[in-house]
């Protein structure tokens, strides 16, 4: 058992030691590689000549067409004059044996270029060797090799050896400078990989993040104020014998503000803060993850008190199982975490935030108190909170009086921070285009639409039987809205194509905001999906592609009724599928038999049907109105709000 783990300051004096394996490493693998070097220039050498017989080397000689053989102890290397006659040497080296090979011609002629030789294997039994030459004036060379054993051998392995072994030194040189570290050993052999990448942020002097620049996320700044005062009076805490978390997991959907909030309780606290990725301890090597992780706390101990964000802690937490994912390095970076949990000593002012968006996955152990004590949920904003969020981003931007952040906030339900940053940003860049000062309330509304539907496709240009179609479809939803009870009013139809895929869209405002919704409130959305579908079937009597993702929303709206709100006559109130990755893309997971989900089926089926003629009724009973406002959108392109109420109380 090692004593040490929890003392990482008792052997910093000691001078590291080399590891006694590191050089044999090096020789092998320089060994290997220069082994490989020689066969390569080996290879490459021999790709310069081709082989032929005695008999097919004593023809081209009788020919007269051999201008030089070289004479070595092994072989012969035979040169052809220039510009002989091809035919005499394809005739020759031609034979029965050698028609298989279809690339023999275009050898040949490679085989004519300048510094190309044939060579056969050296003969000593024929006496007529030498006359046959000088008869057919055939140059003869004999070089004169003084053999030297050593200086082969250093030649061929210790130069390249030392050359290798150079530029290796020379480039680990510098990746160590560049690592902050010299150590030795082939565990750091990349340069420094068990060395922690966690970045030290000193917030009060460079980013100057606090609560007051996070808004809409009230409770969970709550929770973390209690360890911002903690950090700063720890003395208040221990006379009455509590303690203070070693961690807190923020959890919640992308785009939150987890990171966010995890620099401005570093900020509030003034503290150091170190922050990295989950991805960034697990490498290829077994072992560098849990070394990285033992360094990051050997640092956090070094400049306490300190804050120790982990953001996307799934990468290394996910639970341990026998699965065959199941991967041993991200296993070991766990193990090694549990362990560097337990072990620092939080009167010293260690803090450890994690964030992530797939709790579900976390191992239990690391959930356990004593490790993530707490665990804060980072929702979406609500009305007030997207209201302040939205007031937050408008502060750092020039914004008109006439601006509306209310009625962006109505409009917006279910968008993340990330999303009304980004909005007020697109709403800015469209003011600059448009060549105005400031930001309008127009600009706002036009940020929303990019963010939610995509910029305008103005060169998309849509045939009159299309854009009639459209027009139809899109006032099929308007009007529903608007005659269902208790509807939402309509902000905007327009049929001008976007980015996204849409060919029109129909934008409704809610008057409040609303955490709970009734079987009836489900059932006017989906009829409200499904009055596009029936516009199109009253006016033209046909169906259309373009209501295809209405379909997909309604008919996952009547699947939940069913499977998982108990609004089902037939199956009561029976959980018949349960939501994975809440927080991602909320994908369900059936909890029933093949048989009862043929009966939900027909149980979804009978909802939409009755949506369905629901809003057949209701436009069939509105049908003139349906006709009036179609083709004044088919006309204007774009209807307002206020426009089209007018029509429809006209």
């Amino acid at each position: 058992m090692d004593n040490n783990r929890n003392n990482p300051d008792k052997n910093s004096n000691q001078k590291p030691t080399r590891n006694p394996n590191n050089l044999l490493n090096i020789i092998i693998f320089g060994s290997i590689l220069t082994l490989a070097i020689n066969m390569l220039f080996d290879n490459l050498s021999s790709n310069s000549k081709m082989q032929v017989t005695y008999s097919q080397f004593v023809k081209l000689v009788d020919s007269k067409i051999v201008s030089r053989v070289e004479i070595n102890p092994e072989e012969y290397l035979i040169s052809i004059k220039e510009n002989s006659d091809t035919n005499i040497i394809k005739n020759i080296l031609i034979t029965e044996d050698s028609t298989e090979n279809p690339n023999l011609d275009e050898q040949i002629e490679s085989m004519l270029e300048p510094g190309s030789v044939f060579y056969t294997g050296r003969v000593e039994d024929d006496p007529n060797f030498i006359s046959r030459l000088l008869d057919n004036n055939v140059e003869i060379y004999k070089p004169i090799v003084k053999s030297s054993p050593i200086r082969d051998f250093i030649l061929a392995w210790v130069l390249p050896f030392a050359i290798m072994y150079g530029l290796y030194y020379l480039f680990m040189r510098s990746i160590k400078k560049r690592m902050g570290t010299m150590d030795g050993g082939f565990g750091n052999i990349m340069g420094g990989v068990g060395k922690s990448n966690a970045k030290l942020y000193d917030m009060e002097k460079n980013t100057g993040i606090t609560f007051r620049d996070v808004a809409g996320e009230d409770e969970a700044k709550e929770s973390l104020d209690e360890i911002v005062d903690f950090l700063h009076n720890p003395e208040k805490y221990q006379e009455i014998g509590a303690k203070q978390p070693k961690g807190a997991l923020l959890v919640g959907p992308p785009g939150t503000g987890k990171t966010l909030l995890a620099k401005a309780v570093a900020g509030e606290a003034r503290v150091p803060f170190f922050s990295l990725s989950g991805s960034e301890f697990v490498e290829m090597f077994v072992g560098v993850g849990a070394s990285r992780v033992r360094d990051l706390f050997k640092q956090a101990g070094k400049h306490a008190p300190c804050i120790v964000f982990i953001d996307e802690i799934d990468a290394i937490g996910k639970s341990r199982d026998n699965s065959f994912t199941s991967n041993d390095e991200r296993e070991q970076t766990l193990n090694q975490l549990l362990s560097e949990m337990d072990g620092f000593d939080t009167s010293k002012g260690i803090m450890v935030l994690g964030a992530t968006n797939r709790p579900e996955v976390l191992d239990k152990a690391l959930l356990r108190p004593g490790r993530f004590d707490r665990r804060i949920i980072v929702e979406r904003p609500d009305l007030p909170g997207r209201e302040s969020i939205l007031r937050v981003h408008a502060n750092k931007v020039k914004m008109d009086s006439s601006c509306n952040l209310r009625e962006i906030a109505l409009v917006t339900s279910g968008a993340s921070g990330a999303d009304l940053a980004n909005m007020i940003n697109e709403a800015a860049l469209r003011a600059v285009r448009m060549k105005r000062k400031r930001v309008m309330q127009e600009d706002l509304m036009e940020a929303v639409e990019v963010v939610f539907a995509g910029k305008e496709k103005k060169d998309r240009i849509m045939s009159p039987k299309e854009k009639l179609m459209v027009s139809f479809h899109e006032v099929g939803h308007a009007l529903v809205a608007a005659l269902e009870k208790d509807g939402q009013p309509v902000q905007k139809i327009t049929i001008i194509p976007r980015t996204m895929g849409s060919l029109g869209y129909t934008m409704t405002m809610p008057e409040e905001e609303r955490y709970l919704k009734t079987k009836d409130d489900l059932l006017r959305e989906i009829i409200i999906f499904l009055g596009g579908r029936a516009a199109e079937e009253i006016e033209f009597n046909q169906s259309s592609t373009g209501a295809s993702d209405d379909i997909d929303r309604a008919t996952k709206i009547a699947r939940s009724m069913v499977t998982q709100y108990g609004m089902s006559e037939k199956f009561d109130m029976v959980n018949l599928e349960s939501i994975q990755n809440e927080y991602l893309d909320g994908r369900p997971v059936s909890n029933y038999s093949e048989s009862t989900g043929s009966a939900i089926d027909d149980e979804v089926r009978l909802i939409i049907k009755g949506c369905h003629d629901r809003a057949l009724n209701l436009l069939n009973e509105n049908r003139l109105k349906l006709q009036e406002i179609a083709k004044y959108l088919y006309e204007k392109e774009t209807l307002t709000g206020a426009e089209f109420m007018d029509i429809l109380s006209k």
